[in-house]
């Protein structure tokens, strides 16, 4: 079976938005043991919209098009399909009843403009939308399904899985029991991570890809077939040996969600002092529900009269160290701790770009402090030639990673490839 996906949208075309919904299409049909065979974008232009119908519909067996079912007049995708199958548009009454009775509901008149959503192709098999005024539909031109959806995200991906997904089973079958499963890694790049798993042999049925993006790179390791499933679990393990370090989760699509998850589970509180990173590390594990079991308290102590005043860093510290230093990091850890006697206290502080930054201490130098009870660990990363954004996620993910290695019991600063360490200390406190 050969799936194609066609993007619709002059702001999709030149690139005013990001395409969100082909990347989670596409991962999605991975996870069902599908894989995507090509993706076109094609802009609000009715010549195009026919040409690319007509043509990719002799190539493929489903084409879900994506995008151009609103109710305006750029929105060409019904006419555009009707004219590729050479039969005329035609309203769905049941469609025009149930948009009627929805505004009707909500003491509001239906636009004039929105009875163009009840106009598919004849012969077209209109496809449910639960949470939006633009029906789908699908058509058979070229033996090909063309399967129509919005280009709205919730609504696109609410069918894709209720509307899409049953009408691929339904149509082609079951395929071959499939798994997909992922590691996720930080601090090696992506050819070092392959060239440490090329001497290994892959069973039969299973393939190795790699996505980098900051700040992991991803490791999927998909199996179809009996055979292959059975051989997973080996496998896994196998590679997850020779990777070591690198790997910090394969349960959670982020260091962070691993890192929250064990905050939760181990009953212990944590505080956060922050000052190139800004708030982001904090952020990211307020971004999952449950952060407040554990999460005491994120401060953003930019400036240095903020990390004196507000976490208790002794001037002398400032003055002698600076403010990008082991001993401002460990300082900033140990205050944020102390002020509301919480069990673990993660800090950062560094030079985030792109100005800033000197000979001795360059744009991308970040102090990371992690301590507990008893114990600081403090490093100093050189996240160089980097961009700001990627040096504050990437300071994130190395703080992250020192606490998650620390509710793990092991220890919390390990070497990174790809990340540089200029010096590290563990002081008792």
């Amino acid at each position: 079976m050969k799936i194609e996906l066609i993007c619709t949208g002059e702001e999709v075309l030149s690139g005013q938005i990001i395409d969100t919904n082909a990347a989670w299409f596409a991962d999605t049909l991975m996870n069902q043991g599908i894989e995507l065979q090509r993706k076109t974008t094609v802009g609000d232009r009715m010549a195009d919209l026919v040409t690319i119908f007509q043509e990719r519909s002799q190539h493929a067996d489903v084409i879900l098009v994506n995008g151009g079912l609103g109710p305006t007049t750029d929105d060409l995708s019904a006419e555009a399909a009707a004219k590729a199958l050479g039969v005329e548009l035609i309203e769905d009454a049941g469609w025009r009843e149930h948009l009627e009775s929805w505004y009707a509901k909500r003491g509001r008149t239906m636009p004039q403009s929105n009875y163009k959503q009840c106009l598919l192709p004849k012969e077209g098999v209109l496809v449910d939308n639960p949470i939006g005024s633009a029906p789908g539909f699908r058509v058979l031109l070229n033996n090909c399904w063309l399967f129509f959806t919005p280009g709205v995200p919730s609504e696109f991906k609410r069918m894709v899985e209720e509307q899409f997904l049953p009408f691929i089973t339904d149509t082609f079958g079951k395929s071959d029991p499939t798994r997909l499963h992922k590691l996720v890694t930080i601090g090696h790049g992506e050819s070092t991570l392959a060239d440490q798993l090329n001497a290994l042999a892959i069973p039969k049925g299973i393939t190795l890809g790699y996505r980098p993006s900051a700040p992991h790179v991803e490791i999927k390791i998909f199996a179809r077939g009996d055979s292959a499933l059975s051989n997973m679990p080996g496998y896994i393990e196998q590679v997850k040996k020779i990777l070591g370090t690198a790997v910090v989760t394969d349960r959670f699509a982020s260091i962070a969600e691993e890192a929250h998850t064990l905050m939760q589970d181990s009953g212990k509180t944590l505080a956060i002092a922050e000052s190139c990173t800004g708030g982001m590390l904090t952020s990211q594990l307020v971004d999952f529900p449950g952060s407040s079991d554990y999460l005491l308290q994120g401060l953003v102590t930019y400036s240095n009269a903020a990390k004196s005043k507000v976490l208790g860093v002794r001037e002398n510290t400032l003055q002698v160290h600076g403010a990008v230093s082991l001993e401002t990091a460990a300082e900033m850890a140990m205050g944020a701790r102390a002020s509301l006697d919480a069990d673990y206290a993660l800090a950062t502080t560094g030079i985030a770009g792109p100005d800033g930054g000197t000979e001795d201490k360059p744009v991308g130098l970040v102090a990371i402090a992690l301590c507990d009870r008893s114990t600081c660990w403090v490093q100093l990363i050189n996240l160089s030639i980097r961009t700001r954004t990627i040096v504050r996620v990437m300071s994130c993910a190395v703080a992250h990673d020192m606490l998650r290695r620390r509710l793990i019991d092991a220890e919390p600063i390990v070497d990174y490839p790809f990340i540089p360490r200029r010096d590290s200390t563990v002081l008792t406190q």
